[in-house]
């Protein structure tokens, strides 16, 4: 992808800019702009990347509970921010939801108190999840919400985590008159993903041999959208003047299918030799994830337009370059 938006000389900061989204965007915009990477590290794709040769990139070792070292990052002339700092994943959030609700709360109150300061912000872009819709979402819009959540089931947390953070980003637009964004991706994957994730774990398990682990039947729904399209999405948010105070759906919703079909249509374009396992799970599942995108097609002229077999080829071709190179390193002197 090539920076086609009108994003330029411009001072960029990015929470989580370690992560799998962030480090995506900062090479699309790295060329054109000066860009601030923020993060602990606790899932670290920039190492896969080039980054940090670049002369307009600086990554800053932080955390955003760390109101103190977030503030020194931040430099005073920015004028876009992202985000993307999160807990996130369910093994992460059923291990430690005391944390999770920190993180995501209390980080994003640190971030915006920041930014109320700033004199040449033009957007602030907050990445929420399609998990705040709850259980059920079958062709969602982002109005209302009306997520089915027992509160008792620690999952949840990081969805009513981050339905907070929509709610602390939203009040900051309405009180402080912060140019802020709400972006909801669907099930987003492609090349140098880390972390957890169906895909990521199917294509390693896939690559392997190994048997590619499926919770209970394999009956969950979901629509999955490639890291292309969503950071277009994302971009057009970024650069447009409509999207302000808005929250918008991201995702492919032509991209649906169950997991189990997702598992063997790995399989095949793999051509592996895995076996299928289906394992039952202790705790609520999501079982239907499908956005209606009609108001980002309208107001952001957003159309995703890279298929799943493609996307999949794409990234299994990624992880196919991966393995090769750690194979030959290892026998390398």
């Amino acid at each position: 992808m090539k920076n086609i938006y009108d994003i330029k000389n411009s001072k960029i900061f990015i929470t989580g800019g370690a992560g799998f989204i962030a480090t995506k965007i900062a090479s699309i915009l790295a060329n054109d702009n000066e860009i601030i990477l923020y993060d602990n590290l606790h899932r670290n794709a920039y190492k896969n990347t080039s980054l940090s040769q670049h002369p307009n990139v600086k990554l800053v070792m932080g955390d955003v509970l760390d109101r103190d070292a977030l503030k020194e990052a931040m430099d005073p002339e920015v004028h876009y921010v992202l985000h993307c700092a999160a807990i996130a994943g369910v093994s992460s959030v059923l291990q430690d939801p005391i944390h999770t609700l920190k993180v995501n709360m209390e980080g994003t109150f640190h971030l915006f108190d920041i930014l109320k300061s700033l004199k040449h912000l033009k957007r602030v872009l907050y990445i929420s999840t399609s998990e705040v819709l709850g259980g059920i979402a079958n062709n969602a819009k982002e109005f209302p919400v009306h997520p089915s959540i027992q509160v008792t089931e620690p999952r949840w947390t990081y969805a009513i985590s981050k339905l907070a953070g929509e709610l602390i980003t939203h009040s900051y637009y309405l009180q402080k008159n912060l140019p802020t964004v709400t972006l909801r991706p669907f099930n987003i994957f492609g090349p140098n993903q880390v972390g957890v994730g169906a895909i990521h774990s199917f294509i390693l398990q896939a690559l392997s041999d190994e048997p590619l682990v499926i919770h209970n039947k394999g009956e969950q729904i979901r629509s999955w959208c490639f890291i292309d399209d969503f950071v277009h999405g994302l971009l057009l948010a970024m650069s447009s003047e409509n999207a302000i105070g808005k929250t918008y759906h991201l995702g492919s919703p032509q991209n649906t299918n169950t997991i189990l079909q997702l598992a063997k249509q790995i399989i095949y374009l793999t051509q592996s030799q895995s076996s299928i396992e289906f394992k039952k799970i202790n705790y609520e599942d999501v079982e239907v994830r499908i956005p209606n995108i009609d108001l980002a097609r309208s107001e952001l002229l957003f159309e995703p337009r890279i298929s799943l077999e493609e996307g999949l080829k794409q990234t299994i071709h990624w992880y196919e370059a991966r393995q090769t190179q750690s194979q030959l390193s290892a026998i390398l002197p």
